[in-house]
């Protein structure tokens, strides 16, 4: 059995990037300089600048809330205090100890907190190390696997070489890297949260095949 808080913190974490790409697309469609030719432009000018940062800023706004939200429920899922929330700060870090925070009320854990909790201290240690690295290890490729569509989506679509993009890039390597680091934070957290439910599907998906098999 997966808790709905763990599915709908899953889907809490999805929409962060759809937020975000909404918000950067709003944003760019508002153009100050439409204000040019136009009575009263330098008033124009600011109201329409101060709208384009105030969608971008309000994207980010969002963001926090649906990850505060998101973490939350994780917390919620656990019977554990509120005030655990305080780790949301730490990003993935502090997404991971949640995630790892045994359920207080044993009889409605589900199949992945049973899984985890009929460990011994030691194969537990081990299995949370393994997977922090493993998460991150896996975003990292991602990123990278990402990176890499995206220059050569570019290259075809301005009909230029992947070298030019590649250098286009390394102009602006510092906005690059800090794009880069938020997405591996981001889906180190979406790793988290999966393992759950991953882990309840599987079951659901072997119990089904052994009542075929019985049958």
């Amino acid at each position: 059995m997966i808790k709905k808080q763990l599915v709908f913190a899953f889907a809490l974490l999805l929409l962060i990037p759809i937020v975000t790409m909404a918000g950067g697309m709003l944003s760019s469609l508002v153009n100050p300089e439409i204000a040019a030719g136009h009575p009263n432009y330098a008033r124009n000018w600011h109201l329409l600048n101060g709208l384009k940062i105030g969608l971008f800023l309000g994207s980010i706004a969002i963001d926090g809330v649906l990850w505060i939200a998101a973490c939350f429920l994780v917390i919620r899922s656990k019977r554990r205090s509120p005030l655990w929330l305080v780790l949301a700060i730490l990003g993935p870090v502090g997404f991971a100890i949640l995630a790892t925070l045994n359920d207080r009320d044993a009889a409605e854990a589900g199949g992945y907190a049973q899984f985890v909790r009929g460990m011994n201290w030691l194969v537990r240690g081990s299995y949370e190390i393994g997977t922090f690295v493993l998460a991150w290890v896996l975003a990292y490729q991602a990123m990278l696997l990402g990176r890499e569509v995206i220059i050569r989506f570019e290259a075809i679509t301005q009909g230029v070489s992947v070298a030019q993009i590649r250098d286009i890039q390394s102009a602006s390597s510092g906005m690059w890297a800090f794009g880069e680091a938020i997405e591996v934070i981001y889906l180190v957290a979406l790793l988290y949260a999966l393992r759950p439910l991953v882990f309840g599907v599987a079951s659901h998906v072997a119990t089904r095949m052994k009542s075929a098999a019985a049958g």
